[in-house]
């Protein structure tokens, strides 16, 4: 039996997706699952039982021998939510439940970390975690994710096989439901659909022209792939990178989905809302050498191929993986 929290969201439905086409289908969903559009992403998947996500806790405690891994995936992750101790509730104290948990009944646990918590990048994106305690998340979201893998670095008790991973700028299918939070593709696509053009932020920092900001995109089947490989290697704790290792520009983005769709580009520039203009990350790009050094060596997806991929064969047609 194998457990995925936050099971219903963007990531978590297509790790399960995974798992089922992989022959996995004994699973335990947990989320909240009261979100129609999110349960979308859950039609046609195979699994035991879904369970909401404040009952799970006690029912691990009961349940545990039956437990083969547990994805931890579930989160808030609004990085314009600024109300902390949601981020604490739902991010810090149930991961750290969680992880306990796990430590108590001998249960591998993998985890959902961020990219969130390198901040501006002052310290580099390197996942040596040495440096964690030296970064300066920009945001609650980022902060609550940093905490975290502060805190299982420093437990004496742990998993006995356990790692996190740093999620870069994740893009894919099943993110219909994540609206202000879904991928810049996502998007592009439903601008270019609806007006023939997109909009992109314009750069307040002068060392970047607009839409010359970068990123780290990784397509959500190689975010998966990997979760799936770890859930086999079963040994090299510790917090990893996960992003594509190479950083693609927001035109780059555009000017892909606009060949996806087969149309010319059309972009115009507008201000990046007031909100998070101070909490803006305009370089990301993961080193990705340590996951590499343990053996993971499938290639990873190009920015434009994975647009091609997402447009052509999910947008378009409404479909979900």
């Amino acid at each position: 039996m194998i457990i995925v929290t936050g099971a219903a969201g963007f990531i978590g439905s297509c790790l399960v997706e995974k798992l089922n086409r992989e022959g996995y289908n004994d699973l335990i969903l947990v989320d909240d699952f009261s979100d129609r559009k999110k349960n979308r992403n859950l039609e046609d998947k195979k699994f035991t039982r879904k369970i909401h996500r404040d009952k799970f806790a006690d029912w691990l405690k009961k349940n545990n021998e039956l437990v083969q891994f547990v994805f931890h995936i579930g989160a808030r992750t609004d990085t314009t939510e600024f109300d902390k101790s949601v981020f604490d509730k739902l991010n810090l104290n149930y991961s750290k439940e969680l992880w306990k948990i796990c430590s108590e009944y001998g249960l591998p646990f993998v985890y959902a970390s961020s990219a969130a918590t390198y901040g501006a990048g002052e310290n580099g994106y390197d996942d040596d975690e040495t440096l964690i305690g030296k970064l300066k998340p920009l945001n609650p979201y980022g902060v609550s994710k940093n905490d975290f893998d502060k805190w299982a670095l420093k437990q004496k008790e742990k998993p006995y096989f356990w790692a996190g991973f740093k999620f870069f700028n994740v893009y894919g299918p099943n993110e219909y439901h994540k609206e202000r939070m879904a991928s810049v593709i996502f998007h592009a696509f439903n601008q270019i659909r609806k007006t023939g053009g997109m909009k992109l932020f314009r750069s307040h920092n002068p060392n970047f022209a607009d839409g010359k900001q970068l990123r780290d995109f990784i397509y959500v089947k190689d975010v998966v792939d990997v979760l799936y490989f770890m859930m086999h290697h079963r040994k090299d704790c510790g917090i990893y990178n996960l992003g594509n290792g190479n950083a693609k520009s927001f035109l780059d983005l555009a000017n892909g989905t606009f060949k996806a769709l087969k149309k010319k580009p059309k972009i115009e520039f507008i201000d990046t809302p007031k909100d998070i203009r101070k909490k803006y990350q305009y370089f990301t790009e993961a080193k990705m050498n340590k996951l590499q050094s343990i053996g993971y060596s499938a290639r990873f997806c190009s920015l434009e191929d994975g647009i091609n991929d997402y447009v052509k064969n999910y947008l378009v047609k409404g479909r979900y993986l």
